[in-house]
């Protein structure tokens, strides 16, 4: 039996109630996808018999192979095992040999097995236990026979440091791939571009009977083109047919296109002004030390990243940044005139290459009623500027939507992307959502 469609399971009240963000899946995925299995669904259900039950007997009518992590401890709530039973209507025995395992990773630490571990060691009769040499959770094998046709699960604890050898060592050799089926895939990443429009550049790319598919996806502001390709070519020759499709994707919106794969707008920064030994600095008001978060989030950026102020009142803005008082009076903090002074200011007195400010009202209260000398300041508004010792200042105006959240995350977002464009002397755009 070949693994043509995958089906993949997560398990857990934290994922479902999602206090736990489910990594597993994507990685999965990923390795599934690379051997030319194709994923059709990721399912998350609760730490409950039922529910797990129902799932693996649906999912083993639609795929021909099954991966689930999670629910393999110690603890009342870890039901996988009898669920796996269940849906296989048969029963748990317990393993000497995974008893063993289980014992002996306690005995390697110097401390006696709880007796409550021993559940760990359960299997369905008709099934087999995957060893575990990184904890105490083995995995568990069975084949599930439905109406049509075998099934191959697999079941996996949930921590990575667990499931990804266990993966490579114990799952990845008994997978089987379709003969003569290829599964390739690419992503590119642009800014400042919205989805719709980035989907009218594209045109006819995006027809669903496309070779390969060409698809968007999008996530505070960032819009990620994603290219596949699945069918009877061989590796070579379906790299090469995607390498074609990338030049037209970028032919039409490479004005956009801030990276590809796992980059991200940070690094991409990063990695341009690292590339002319220059260094950022930054002032935020409203974004309250994001944008600088985003920025050391990346590993390695201290290189690069000097550090910057959070300005959040106006004493601050003038303290920290050199901000003037009547500056401030005059515009307002939230202004064309306040930011160009923080970006400035901050670049000054931090002695770095480049600076950006960013200042501006992301609600949900904040709005400033128009006056006889200002007009209206909704929330939403913010000025971003640039500062660099070698070129000219910019600012931009934005009208941000959303909750506060999407205002900073976007607000941070753009700032990183009018620095990129400036470090890689992109031509000159309109951001979304920039207004004049």
């Amino acid at each position: 039996m070949h693994h043509t469609r995958a089906a993949i399971l997560s398990v857990g009240d934290e994922l479902t109630l999602g206090q736990t963000l489910d990594t597993n899946s994507k990685w999965f995925s990923e390795q599934l996808r690379d051997m030319g299995i194709m994923p059709i669904e990721h399912v998350t259900v609760p730490d409950d018999v039922a529910a797990q039950t129902a799932a693996f007997a649906r999912l083993a009518s639609i795929a021909d192979l099954i991966i689930c992590s999670g629910g393999l401890g110690p603890t009342l709530d870890d039901l996988t095992r009898q669920a796996l039973a269940a849906a296989a209507h048969d029963t748990l025995i317990e393993d000497p040999e995974a008893l063993e395992q289980v014992r002996a990773w306690f005995a390697g630490r110097k401390y006696p097995m709880p007796e409550m571990n021993r559940v760990q060691a359960l299997r369905p009769t008709r099934g087999r236990c995957i060893p575990n040499a990184a904890g105490t959770a083995p995995g568990l094998y069975i084949q599930l026979n439905t109406a049509t046709k075998p099934c191959d699960v697999f079941c996996l604890p949930g921590p990575p440091s667990e499931l990804r050898p266990m993966f490579e060592a114990h799952v990845r050799p008994h997978l089987r791939p379709p003969e003569g089926r290829t599964v390739q895939t690419r992503v590119l990443h642009t800014f400042g571009i919205g989805e719709s429009a980035l989907a009218r550049l594209l045109d006819t790319m995006m027809s669903r009977d496309h070779v390969p598919m060409v698809g968007t996806t999008a996530s505070g502001g960032v819009v990620s083109v994603r290219i596949r390709y699945e069918g009877p070519l061989d590796a070579a020759a379906a790299r090469q047919l995607l390498d074609a499709t990338e030049a037209k994707v970028r032919a039409l919106a490479g004005s956009y296109i801030f990276g590809a794969g796992d980059d991200t707008l940070p690094g991409a920064v990063l990695a341009a002004a690292r590339g002319r030994s220059h260094t950022i600095g930054v002032v935020e008001s409203c974004t309250g030390g994001l944008l600088g978060k985003l920025l050391t989030d990346t590993p390695g950026s201290s290189d690069v990243f000097a550090g910057g102020f959070i300005t959040y009142s106006n004493r601050l803005k003038t303290l920290l940044a050199g901000v003037s008082p009547a500056l401030l009076e005059s515009h307002g903090a939230v202004s064309r005139e306040v930011a160009l002074a923080m970006a400035e200011g901050a670049r000054e007195r931090l002695g770095t290459d480049h600076a950006l400010a960013i200042t501006g009202i992301a609600g949900p209260d904040g709005a400033v009623p128009a006056t006889d000398a200002r007009p209206a300041k909704p929330v939403g508004l913010v000025y971003i500027a640039r500062a660099s010792l070698a070129a000219p200042s910019e600012v931009r105006r934005f009208q941000m939507v959303g909750d506060r959240e999407s205002v900073r995350l976007w607000a941070a977002r753009s700032a990183l992307a009018m620095l990129w464009r400036h470090l890689a002397q992109a031509p000159a755009i309109k951001f979304l959502r920039e207004v004049e």
